[in-house]
């Protein structure tokens, strides 16, 4: 079948992007799902720095590629053999397939299933296939997903059936900016009620990370950004005090705060200075957990004897070391209950082909979750 796509054709363009335009709305043909793998009817996608880090260039993929993997849709079609999806289900994708039979995925730790890591690096499907065709020429899927695009074919293992009472706009949420901060909160952190929380980044995954540790019970959340409107919104969802990270004086202002540091510091952002920053916020025993994705040549430093001496803790969380079937449903059920407020995320709402314009919004931090609303 023939759709509208967003087709990324050269990473490094210069900003803006409504200018340089790297992406452009093709005109592409899918093969039809074969076994295993199904096609979706894409209802909403979400604009994510992890897409941005593709775009720029500082994630390189290869190319030409559909990007997008934020996403909710309908399964419209499902290829031979067994399958655990139908026509008609509601679904969210998840950047991570889990191939259920490698080691971690056996060990409950699908985040980090081993053929998902080659076939994302191959901008293949989780089978080692490539469906999307432009110009007659196959081209790669973005992390299994690709979904700016109209319809997607995806693999089952790339998706999780949801209650179809969720609104699809908000469900695309939950595939990466909610399953990602909140699951570094509950799953990699493991935060206990009464602890303290500092979040260092304020878009959708530390937004997110706000709203799960304010659901796990956290005495107190501390938000840090650059941008004086990410710290309004901060306030809005749940933190109860926030810093500029310009501030020369912030470590020293959040240790007095919470009385020697946080217990918990989130790293959401994916940069050398923000990492930085999360460490020196973290207190004597405390944990620093990362979930922002830099630049592969990007290192950061820390005091090794700090780190010795004071017994802290560095832990990396990829999908909030989630288990997508597991949490995706939990945490829904969770916002139906008014525990998780992820309408908050949500910012504008776009056109496919306003996808250029979005991606500048994005990189200036001027909006934390836009979504492509697909008719």
């Amino acid at each position: 079948m023939k759709c509208r796509a967003a087709v990324l054709h050269k990473m490094g363009a210069p900003e803006p992007y409504t200018n340089s335009r790297p992406i452009k709305i093709e005109e592409i043909e899918l093969d039809p799902p074969g076994e295993g793998e199904v096609l979706i009817k894409v209802a909403a996608a979400g604009l994510c720095h992890s897409d941005l880090s593709v775009v720029n260039g500082s994630r390189p993929r290869p190319l030409p590629m559909v990007i997008g993997h934020e996403a909710s849709g309908i399964v419209e079609a499902v290829g031979p053999g067994k399958c655990l999806l139908e026509r008609g289900d509601h679904v969210v994708a998840v950047f991570v397939p889990s191939c259920g039979t490698c080691i971690p995925c056996s060990e409950g730790r699908p985040a980090l299933c081993e053929p998902a890591a080659i076939s994302n690096a191959n901008g293949t499907l989780l089978e080692g296939r490539k469906r999307i065709k432009f110009k007659g020429e196959y081209i790669s899927h973005h992390v299994g997903v690709s979904c700016f695009s109209e319809y997607a074919v995806v693999s089952q293992h790339s998706l999780v059936k949801i209650d179809k009472a969720i609104p699809l706009d908000l469900a695309a949420l939950f595939g990466c900016a909610v399953i990602t901060g909140v699951g570094a909160v509950v799953n990699t952190a493991q935060l206990n009620m009464g602890d303290t929380a500092a979040v260092v980044g304020l878009g959708g995954t530390g937004l997110a990370a706000v709203l799960g540790a304010k659901a796990s019970g956290a005495k107190s959340v501390i938000g840090v950004d650059l941008n004086e409107n990410k710290l309004e919104l901060g306030l809005e969802v749940g933190c109860d005090v926030v810093f500029n990270g310009k501030d020369p004086d912030l470590i020293n202002k959040v240790r007095d705060y919470t009385d020697g540091g946080a217990d918990f510091a989130f790293e959401c952002v994916g940069s050398k200075q923000a990492m930085e920053i999360a460490y020196s916020l973290t207190r004597r025993g405390g944990t620093t957990c990362t979930s922002g994705l830099s630049d592969p040549a990007e290192k950061f430093a820390i005091q090794h004897v700090n780190l010795v001496a004071e017994e802290k803790t560095i832990k990396g969380s990829y999908l909030g070391s989630c288990i997508p079937k597991r949490d995706i449903p939990s945490y829904i059920e969770l916002e139906r209950n008014g525990r998780l407020p992820v309408s908050q995320l949500m910012s504008e709402k776009i056109s496919l082909d306003e996808i250029n314009s979005g991606f500048d919004a994005l990189s200036q931090g001027n909006t934390v979750r836009q979504l492509i609303i697909f008719g």
